[in-house]
């Protein structure tokens, strides 16, 4: 398995970039530090955006009128199972709101997509986008994306979809920083997949054997950690490469104000970087304190 703290200390970068222009959604600091040969984050979403022509897809007894920004939001939307039409016009149109409308519906004419809109806790009405199984299937036969990530489609845990749909703000902050420093994001691991394997590996653990021991060593071979007697799963794993190749991966929590002050313990002893919005930092701190723990809360 990938390690977590080396070569790079994101608890430092993230430290020291938490409260600058770098985590705006401009990223003109990520700009200005790329080297010329490699293309900013805007210059990529402008590339995409400028091909407004569609290309005729064949799937089995389907056929799909597509360009590449939709098949873009395709994937977005695979990989993170929940994405808000407003963090998708922010990150993957670069605030073009009419051309992300224009694809949407398209994709929603297709049955590709599938919006909802939700309304959460002292927030105004917003709208969550998911795959269909259609787009699901679709987008696993063009190997859009690598065997290895995974790829989700329709809405689950109603009551869960603003926190799932806020790790997609949250990755993309951290990918951010990734890039930064060199690195390149290579798969996007949802909660859901490492309980499986986590879970798959635990079944097939001998019991005649210490179980403490046979925790412990699944745990490690995952990359996580065992706190008191449980394996903590974060909300999100991030893979990337580094500069130098290695592979590496740093894992996430995007922590509410209804977290309990064990689970939010256990989280930060679990070695999680934690993130929170604005407003439930305060409270989530001080859990923090009462726990005499010493965790960094990044600002979502």
């Amino acid at each position: 398995m990938s390690r977590l703290d080396k070569p790079t200390d994101f608890s430092a970068l993230l430290e020291k970039y938490a409260d600058s222009p770098l985590f705006s959604c401009g990223g003109s600091t990520i700009d200005r530090e790329r080297s010329n040969s490699t293309p900013s984050r805007h210059e990529v979403i402008r590339e995409r955006l400028s091909n407004r022509f569609r290309t005729a897809y064949h799937d089995r007894s389907r056929t799909y009128a597509l360009r590449d920004s939709e098949i873009f939001t395709l994937t977005e939307l695979g990989k993170f199972r929940v994405v808000s039409t407003e963090d998708l016009s922010r990150f993957a149109y670069d605030g073009n709101q009419q051309r992300l409308e224009q694809d949407l519906q398209s994709l929603r004419k297709q049955g590709l997509i599938s919006q909802r809109e939700i309304e959460a806790r002292k927030q105004p009405k917003f709208h969550m986008l998911s795959l269909t199984k259609d787009g699901k299937r679709f987008l696993g036969h063009q190997n859009r994306v690598p065997r290895s990530q995974a790829l989700y489609a329709g809405f689950v845990k109603p009551r869960e979809l603003a926190h799932d749909a806020d790790l997609y703000r949250l990755y993309q902050k951290v990918a951010s920083e990734i890039e930064r420093s060199g690195g390149t994001v290579r798969r996007v691991i949802l909660d859901y997949e490492l309980k499986e394997e986590l879970y798959r590996a635990l079944s097939k653990v001998d019991p005649a054997k210490n179980p403490d021991y046979e925790r412990m060593y699944v745990a490690n071979r995952h990359g996580l950690k065992v706190v008191d007697g449980k394996i903590p799963i974060p909300d999100l794993r991030i893979e990337y490469e580094t500069e130098a190749r290695d592979i590496e991966h740093i894992d996430l929590e995007l922590a509410t104000r209804e977290y309990r002050s064990q689970g939010m313990a256990t989280k930060a002893r679990a070695g999680f970087h934690l993130f929170a919005r604005h407003q439930d930092m305060p409270r989530l701190r001080r859990v923090l304190n009462e726990q005499e723990l010493s965790a960094r809360i990044f600002a979502l």
